[in-house]
C-alpha cells in the first residue's frame, strides 16, 4: 500500500468486499436465477447496449472521483509546501524504477521509501527533498547538495512512449545511483513535462546545485553545454526539412 495515499486502502477494501458480495450472491442464488431466467422476455439489442453504456458510465464516474481526489490531495500538498518551503517546488510522477533506486540508496535505513503517484519535489539551498501527503506533507527522502554528484536531462521509455526525465546522480551510504525523475505540471490528466518548461526546471536545479557547492567551498561539477530549448514550431520545421 502506498503510504502517501492511505485513503486508497479503504476504497480498495470496499470494492473488494462489494465484488465478493456480488459473486457470493450469484453463487447462492444460482438455482433461483435458473428458474427465473426462462420466464424473462427476450431482451432487445438496444437494451443490451444501454446496459453496457451504463456500466461504462459508472466506471468513468468512479475513475473521475479517484482522479479528482488525487488532484485535490496534490493541490493541498503544494499549497502547504508553498507556505513553508523556501525553494523551487515541482511535481513528480512516480515510476517503479525511481522507487527501486531510492530504496537501493536507503538500504541501511529502517524505513523503505514510498512515493505517491503524484509526489512533490522541493529544491532549495539545502538539497533535494521528495514529499508525500496532503495538507500535512511528509518528507519521503532528502539528499543534501554534497551528496548530489550531477544533474542532467535524459529520456526513458514509459509504456509505449518516450518521456523526458531528470537524471539526478546521488551518492548516499556508499552507493552512487542515478534517480530518473519524471516531472509534471501538476494539473489533472496531464502527463510528463517536456520541451521548454522541462529544460527550465533542469537549468534551475543545476544553478542551485552549483551555488550551494560554491557557498560551501566544495568542488563544482564540470560545466556542460547549454541545454537547447526546442519549441514545437522548431521541431515541426526540422521534420519538414527531412
Amino acid at each position: 500500500m502506498n503510504a502517501a495515499t492511505p485513503h486508497r486502502a479503504s476504497l480498495t477494501v470496499l470494492v473488494a468486499l462489494a465484488a465478493a458480495a456480488v459473486v457470493a450472491g450469484l453463487i447462492a442464488g444460482a438455482p433461483m436465477i435458473e428458474r427465473f431466467m426462462p420466464r424473462m422476455p427476450a431482451m432487445p439489442t438496444s437494451s443490451i447496449a444501454i446496459g453496457f453504456a451504463a456500466v461504462g458510465l459508472f466506471v468513468f464516474i468512479v475513475w473521475s472521483i479517484v482522479q479528482l481526489g488525487r488532484a485535490a490531495r496534490t493541490r493541498a500538498r503544494r499549497i502547504a509546501l508553498s507556505a513553508t518551503a523556501r525553494g523551487e517546488l515541482s511535481c513528480g510522477i512516480r515510476s517503479r524504477l525511481l522507487v527501486k533506486r531510492l530504496n537501493e540508496l536507503m538500504h541501511d535505513d529502517a524505513d523503505r521509501v514510498r512515493l505517491g503517484a503524484r509526489y512533490s519535489i522541493v529544491v532549495d539551498e539545502l538539497g533535494v527533498a521528495f514529499w508525500n501527503g496532503g495538507h500535512r506533507p511528509r518528507r519521503a527522502a532528502h539528499f543534501p547538495w554534497p551528496e548530489v554528484r550531477g544533474i542532467r536531462a535524459d529520456s526513458m521509455v514509459v509504456g509505449g512512449s518516450v518521456v523526458q526525465i531528470v537524471e539526478l546522480r546521488v551518492r548516499h551510504g556508499g552507493s552512487s545511483i542515478e534517480l530518473p525523475i519524471i516531472l509534471s505540471s501538476g494539473r489533472p490528466v496531464r502527463f510528463a513535462m517536456a520541451d521548454a518548461p522541462f529544460f527550465a526546471v533542469v537549468r534551475s536545479w543545476k544553478a542551485k546545485h552549483r551555488a550551494a557547492l560554491a557557498a560551501e567551498g566544495l568542488e563544482l561539477p564540470p560545466l556542460t553545454a547549454p541545454i537547447p530549448i526546442i519549441t514545437p514550431s522548431m521541431a515541426a520545421a526540422a521534420r519538414r526539412g527531412r
